[in-house]
């Protein structure tokens, strides 16, 4: 429910940590909201997964042990549509949306009857995400150029793609546009909150200081530390994806897929691995080879294809993969957000968290199920599916 009349005129001065796809996002929405936004950033330095995402807007297979994330992102794919027409008629950036379906691949008969399980599962939990799984005849009505090592799939026409490096171009420029502060080059180490002002202050590693009513941490990898100066648990550990990118190629692939998806301009990604290799976001042969072998596989005619690029990020995991949205109890007005679906999720975070961060809208009644908390029970065991 709206709350457009708690506003005073000091309590519209909002600080996020973060400036990334997930701050981005939020600060975009708080700032049409109405709140004075200022976003430190770390900058090109930054540890950034916005670098490293495959750009998937996708909901299929997702939530297989959480039915309010499945409710969360169905949400997210609804608002898209108009959060890319808005951005664009504001910015003039393209953020690349498609939603023509998208195709999971599997390798083997187990596999894709895993997966059919897995997706009969979630809609039985009471949402309703379409699917259709399809055998490799099937798929080749769509896919005309998948390869013999893929034996079958499945299809859900909500899913599609967009352009993970523009949607960050246009959120910034959407935010420099109302008037939000973006300060680069800020790396936040430590965040105080002066009780009797009820300010929050983040303190940079060279000293400076920025002081708001409140304080929004989006800082990925970030947030394991410096969620404790706001009393919230937020365990967030690295996984590295690398992946590759082919040149220009004439159009052959029409629906995003989990191996590959060919991007408008005509390039395909290929993407991408799960490595536990702590901070570092570096590349590998062998996992390179790896993601070669296993798109060639999946569609033989990239076999002439060059490659022009190859990376490696990190993404900003919790132990269930899930995220976390929570707000202080100790310290109102102090937020924690980590996500690692940038994308997917991109107009939830501007349209439905920029305003709640910003004080005008009641906490989301699913949020009870994000709350970093859930990761304290002992007696609980979580996997992040990568």
């Amino acid at each position: 429910m709206q709350r457009t009349d708690m506003y005073t005129h000091r309590e519209k001065r909002l600080t996020i940590v973060g400036g990334g796809l997930l701050g981005a996002a939020i600060g975009y929405g708080a700032a049409k909201a109405g709140a004075e936004v200022t976003i430190l950033d770390q900058g090109d330095n930054a540890l950034r997964a916005s670098r490293g995402n495959f750009g998937l807007v996708w909901v299929h297979g997702k939530g297989t042990t959480m039915p309010p994330y499945v409710d969360w992102t169905l949400q997210g794919l609804r608002l898209w549509p108009e959060f890319q027409e808005e951005l664009l008629n504001r910015t003039g950036v393209d953020s690349g949306l498609e939603n023509p379906g998208g195709f999971w691949l599997g390798f083997s008969e187990a596999e894709v009857e895993k997966r059919a399980t897995a997706l009969e599962g979630i809609n039985k939990n009471g949402t309703k995400v379409p699917f259709e799984i399809l055998d490799r005849s099937d798929l080749r009505n769509y896919l005309p150029g998948i390869g013999d090592a893929v034996v079958g799939g499945s299809f859900c026409p909500l899913d599609g793609h967009a352009n993970p490096l523009m949607l960050l171009r246009a959120l910034h420029m959407g935010l420099n546009q109302l008037g939000a502060r973006v300060v680069n080059g800020v790396t936040v180490t430590d965040i105080q909150h002066d009780a009797p002002d009820g300010r929050f202050v983040a303190v940079a590693d060279d000293g400076t200081r920025w002081s708001g009513d409140r304080i929004v941490l989006a800082a990925g990898l970030g947030n394991a530390s410096l969620a404790s100066h706001l009393d919230i648990h937020a365990p967030v550990l690295p996984t590295r994806g690398q992946v590759l990118i082919t040149e220009r190629l004439q159009p052959f692939l029409h629906y995003p897929t989990n191996k590959c998806r060919q991007t408008k301009e005509g390039s395909v990604q290929l993407g991408s691995t799960a490595e536990d290799t702590g901070v570092d976001d570096g590349t590998t042969s062998d996992k390179i080879e790896w993601l070669v072998r296993r798109g060639v596989e999946t569609f033989p005619a990239l076999a002439d294809a060059k490659l022009v690029r190859a990376w490696g990020a990190l993404r900003p995991l919790t132990p269930d993969g899930y995220p976390i949205y929570q707000e202080s109890e100790r310290f109102p007005g102090g937020y924690v957000v980590s996500s690692h679906s940038g994308v997917t999720l991109a107009a939830s975070h501007a349209e439905l968290l920029g305003p709640w961060v910003s004080g005008l809208t009641q906490t989301p009644p699913e949020f009870t199920s994000f709350r970093g908390e859930r990761f304290l029970d002992t007696d609980s065991s979580f996997s992040n599916g990568y």
